[in-house]
């Protein structure tokens, strides 16, 4: 019997995180995600038959129970998505030291530590997709938010220096950069956009999995994602 294509998402929150969650469950894909807090994903799993982890992403062996328990349960994951993230704002001589150590922790050396687990389980199998969440300070350091640039640059490089080692043996890393806020509904108040004003969680995920499943003879390590009314 084959066994099912599976997902571990990681850092799962009711935004990305859930579309996306929701969209493998409706592939038949078995689905797996993980927050620190995860009670709070008790809905999420009853709407999509996942299964909830607890996990604190920038501790390695919270990681590691995380991905054999996983393992244990499913196998090893077919796609891994790392989607959290943090960030401290306020002029740059007067951000808090310790709020910007945490900030870059949680969004890039969370993505490392996730990163390597999911690929220490790929290799011997020689296939599987891992997934970085990017943002438009990826590439754009804003005013005010240093932390967060320094941390979404630095999962930006990670992802490219995994994409050259990895993909010569199978393993297809993807970093996406949402150049734009996502919806959280229609009651979102930053909806005074218009339409398309905001990213679309669902066709964010559609993207996701089109990344898993491109012919290897194609790969891309990383796509820009923006509305069609945001400006570059």
């Amino acid at each position: 019997m084959t066994q099912k294509e599976s997902v571990l998402i990681v850092g799962t929150g009711p935004g990305l995180s859930a579309s996306l969650a929701r969209l493998c469950a409706s592939q038949g894909m078995a689905v797996a995600v993980a927050a620190r807090n995860s009670d709070k994903l008790s809905e999420l799993c009853a709407d999509t038959g996942a299964t909830a982890y607890g996990c604190n992403a920038i501790d390695g062996a919270s990681v590691d129970a995380l991905f054999a328990a996983v393992e244990a349960a499913m196998g090893v994951p077919d796609l891994v998505v790392y989607n959290a993230s943090a960030r401290t704002r306020g002029p740059f001589v007067e951000q808090d030291r310790e709020q910007v150590l945490n900030a870059l922790m949680i969004s890039c050396y969370g993505g490392f530590l996730v990163g390597q687990a999911a690929a220490q389980q790929m290799l011997p199998r020689g296939s599987g997709s891992i997934i970085f969440t990017g943002a438009s300070a990826s590439v754009k350091g804003y005013p005010q938010s240093a932390s967060f640039a320094m941390g979404k640059f630095g999962l930006r490089g990670l992802a490219q220096s995994m994409a050259r080692e990895l993909h010569p043996k199978g393993i297809h890393i993807g970093h996406f950069v949402i150049d734009g806020g996502i919806s959280k509904g229609p009651d979102d108040p930053r909806n005074d956009g218009g339409e398309d004003g905001l990213l679309d969680p669902d066709a964010i995920a559609e993207s996701y999995l089109q990344l898993h499943r491109q012919h290897r003879g194609s790969w891309a390590w990383e796509v820009e994602l923006r509305p069609w009314v945001e400006k570059f």
